[in-house]
């Protein structure tokens, strides 16, 4: 039986995604903007009443001290939890990238030198396979970034991970996804302070 949830969480905002900038491997850190986002969530997490939950984040910063600021240490800092890896158009915005390449978004088109959207399913896949056996026990809280929560949450509903593109994730949102009956749910989405 999965009486578990597992949470989502956006970081809090960057410089680079105030300004759209693609941030994947980039280690940027929060700005006060965003220090500000993630307190201000902090009572909405707690109104959760976490289980026993593990917690698991990022390496990135920005990810990191999203957990630090909601109060939660993370049980292991995961590269599996890391951005999308965009290749060439790291820091490039999307108008930027359609320039070149138009009509591009990620979910459609290629990164050239980055992740494959075949390769995002597969290390989505991977982590909601790994966090899957605790979910009979306690929650689960992941700590991760927009576009690779927003496959997380794709995969969850057993939708391929281009179908991320409906699950819009603002700075220092969290979903909550679990299950009723064995089916896997969305039960929260997009939830900010």
């Amino acid at each position: 039986m999965h009486d578990g949830r597992l949470i989502i969480m956006r970081h809090g905002e960057t410089e680079w995604s105030r300004s759209g900038k693609h941030t994947g491997f980039t280690d940027v850190p929060l700005t006060d903007a965003g220090v500000a986002q993630v307190v201000a969530t902090r009572p909405t997490i707690e109104k959760l009443a976490l289980h026993n939950p593990l917690v698991l984040s990022s390496p990135r910063q920005r990810a990191l001290r999203t957990a630090e600021l909601v109060g939660l240490e993370p049980d292991r800092i995961w590269d599996e939890l890391v951005e999308w890896n965009y290749g060439d158009y790291e820091g490039l915005t999307t108008p930027e990238i359609q320039e070149s390449v138009p009509g591009w978004t990620v979910w459609t088109h290629p990164c050239p030198g980055g992740e494959t959207a075949e390769q995002v399913t597969a290390r989505a896949d991977l982590v909601l396979a790994d966090v899957a056996p605790a979910l009979a026990e306690r929650d689960v809280v992941l700590f991760g970034h927009g576009h690779f929560s927003r496959a997380l949450i794709a995969r969850w509903a057993e939708l391929p991970v281009a179908e991320g593109r409906r699950f819009g994730m603002h700075a220092a949102a969290h979903s909550v996804v679990g299950f009723d009956r064995g089916v896997a749910q969305i039960l929260a989405h997009n939830v900010i302070a």
